[in-house]
């Protein structure tokens, strides 16, 4: 099972992303996804998560600005991000708790992260 993220890249402040993060292998169901992201010298904070039944929360740095969503057939969270700030500026990389089925073709729980993609806004 991996994780991808992807859409990461140079903005300038106001503009607008759009983050992907994939989940491929053999799934049996993806529970709770989440969006973190971690400034130089910070510590990896959670920007953004939602459940499987599709209810969310945002850090309260983010409301109002960010969404994050997700497309179940796709096993495919999204983080739309607008309004974009300098201090938005970090590496973003989301996880997902899910089941996966192994050689025996039983279901496993487990968390896995994606890679960071990096998120730079300039002012």
């Amino acid at each position: 099972v991996q994780l991808q993220a992807s859409g990461g890249g140079l903005v300038q402040a106001g503009g607008s992303l759009r983050l992907s993060c994939v989940v491929s292998g053999r799934i049996s169901r993806i529970n709770n996804m989440g969006w973190f992201r971690q400034a130089p010298g910070q510590e990896r904070e959670l920007v953004a998560a939602i459940t499987s039944g599709g209810n969310t929360n945002y850090a309260d740095s983010v409301k109002g600005r960010f969404t994050v969503s997700r497309d179940n057939a796709k096993n495919t969270a999204y983080l739309q991000m607008n309004s974009l700030k300098p201090e938005d500026t970090a590496v973003y990389s989301c996880n997902a708790d899910f089941l996966y089925y192994n050689d025996n073709d039983e279901p496993v729980a487990q968390r896995s992260w994606g890679q960071g993609t990096l998120v730079t806004v300039s002012s």
